[in-house]
């Protein structure tokens, strides 16, 4: 069982790493709206509330519920999430393998777009994002990493264990219509 204070500290680093990464994504989203395209500008911020959202969730959901490997894991609790988004029509985003190293096949890069993003999140660069026009509408992908924040993750991803902190081991990719 996790004592409070070390609830706490995994509470904060999972804050710190998304205070980080949206500092990053919004001087990269300041440059970019250059274009002044309010819609895009819009878009850019939902996918920063939804990782907040997501990011946040399997935390809560790991720390309060995971205790042993053979309980539901809150990546697959996420994924189920995610289906559930994408069915209702909301948005698509997908949980996406940077180790080379995946549980499922599914979790591989799957585009050229995925698999730069993949690259650039490992080498340390902001949230790579793509706008693309599919039958007539834009959309805006974007990737955002995912580091292990718990040490319970190694549970069932032991081949995290020797990753270092802050080094994505995989990352969400949204694919949000710009409305």
């Amino acid at each position: 069982m996790m004592s409070n204070r070390a609830r706490i500290a995994v509470l904060v680093s999972v804050a710190v790493v998304t205070a980080a990464v949206a500092v990053s994504r919004h001087s990269r989203a300041e440059e970019q709206s250059k274009s002044n395209d309010p819609a895009l500008e819009r878009t850019r911020k939902q996918v920063l509330m939804l990782d907040d959202l997501y990011k946040t969730a399997v935390v809560f959901i790991t720390d309060k519920y995971v205790n042993s490997d053979a309980d539901f894991a809150a990546g697959s609790a996420a994924k189920a999430l995610f289906g559930a988004m994408k069915k209702k029509g909301w948005h698509d985003v997908r949980l996406v393998d940077a180790t080379g190293d995946p549980i499922m096949k599914s979790n591989l890069p799957a585009d050229d777009f995925e698999k730069e993003a993949i690259k650039l999140l490992l080498a340390g660069k902001p949230s790579p994002e793509q706008v693309v026009e599919k039958d007539q509408k834009r959309y805006l992908r974007v990737a955002t990493p995912v580091p292990v924040v718990l040490k319970k993750c190694v549970m069932c991803h032991p081949h995290y264990a020797d990753v270092k902190e802050g080094q994505p081991i995989g990352a969400l990719l949204y694919t949000l219509p710009i409305e």
